[in-house]
């Protein structure tokens, strides 16, 4: 069984983090994103891999080299001039894949799902993919998954948060539902639903019309633990979640004065921390200085030359401010 690995995505809910990089290459506790990926998935025996790449390719292919690294052989699939979407990154890749199942996971989340063990349940159902779902307990706004007797059966709209009545009314039970965690198996025959050589995403280019038609689409689910670092906030909560034994991360080759107090935040590489500084739940990405007697909590932090040399800040992205040399973007 092959591997794809998401990547082409642009990630502007997460800039400035991703001014020079691109989502799934930020650093995640001293590691590229897309390194934790690659390396939770080889863990199950996987072997050869596939990439798809739109924006900033080389921060990837910077990140992952040929995959020895990480124990794996990798193959790059460059999308362009445009992105492709998710069946359509597949389909463009589809030459990468010999013939072979193909198991899915999105270069953009940490995770413990046994994959192994999904796998296995996708070869035993006898079905031509299989969704690995996990239950949206706190109702964030995912698609809700429809299923029965182990096999999807449709797709509803997103979840929504509880309403005054149903939290009042402990009698009315509610319930949980299943959210798609973006890892998946496709048999060969799955691409045959693809349209070629254009923009298309998966759900409505093939999970759809293939469950119209009869087919069987399994599903897996797990309440292992599932996070999607898609914007900054939850950058910093997932990281601070992650570690163990301390509430802040230092990168490579940092400098921090000794009088200054730092908590519940994340440092990048070659940062300058300047005497009484205070930090809380900050993120300071790569060569950032911050200048003495400065206080930042609920920020990210980058420096401010690049966002002066951005052509364009993304709608989605959180506003920020210049002070001094940097680029703040408070998080509230």
């Amino acid at each position: 069984m092959k591997v794809m690995i998401l990547a082409a995505g642009f990630g502007t809910r997460l800039f400035p983090l991703t001014i020079d990089r691109t989502k799934p290459a930020i650093p995640f506790l001293g590691k590229p994103l897309v390194g934790y990926v690659a390396e939770n998935v080889a863990k199950f025996g996987f072997r050869d891999f596939v990439v798809n790449l739109h924006h900033q390719p080389n921060s990837v292919i910077e990140a992952l080299g040929d995959g020895s690294a990480y124990g794996i052989n990798i193959a790059y699939s460059i999308e362009e001039p445009n992105i492709l979407g998710t069946s359509g990154a597949l389909d463009n890749a589809r030459n990468l894949f010999d013939g072979e199942p193909v198991l899915i996971v999105n270069g953009k989340i940490i995770t413990n799902i046994d994959i192994g063990a999904a796998a296995e349940a996708h070869r035993k159902s006898g079905a031509i993919a299989t969704m690995v779902l996990k239950p949206n307990v706190k109702r964030e706004r995912f698609t809700m998954v429809e299923t029965e007797n182990g096999f999807v059966t449709g797709f509803g709209e997103f979840a929504h948060p509880f309403t005054e009545n149903e939290i009042r009314d402990v009698e009315h039970e509610v319930e949980t539902p299943l959210m798609f965690t973006g890892i998946h198996f496709l048999e060969p025959e799955a691409f045959d639903y693809f349209p070629r050589g254009v923009y298309s995403d998966i759900i409505p280019s093939f999970y759809t019309p293939a469950l119209n038609e009869g087919q069987k689409i399994a599903a897996y689910v797990t309440d292992a633990d599932w996070f999607e670092l898609s914007t900054i906030p939850r950058y910093l909560d997932i990281s601070l979640a992650m570690m163990k034994g301390t509430d802040v991360f230092v990168g490579s080759d940092c400098s921090i004065d000794g009088s200054s107090q730092i908590r519940d935040s994340v440092l990048w590489d070659d940062i300058i921390i300047e005497s009484n500084v205070s930090l809380y739940r900050t993120i300071v990405a790569d060569n950032v200085t911050i200048p003495t007697g400065s206080h930042f909590e609920n920020a990210a932090i980058v420096r401010a030359d690049m966002v002066r040399n951005c052509e364009d800040i993304p709608e989605k992205a959180l506003k920020g401010y210049i002070q001094d040399e940097n680029y703040i973007v408070p998080l509230n």
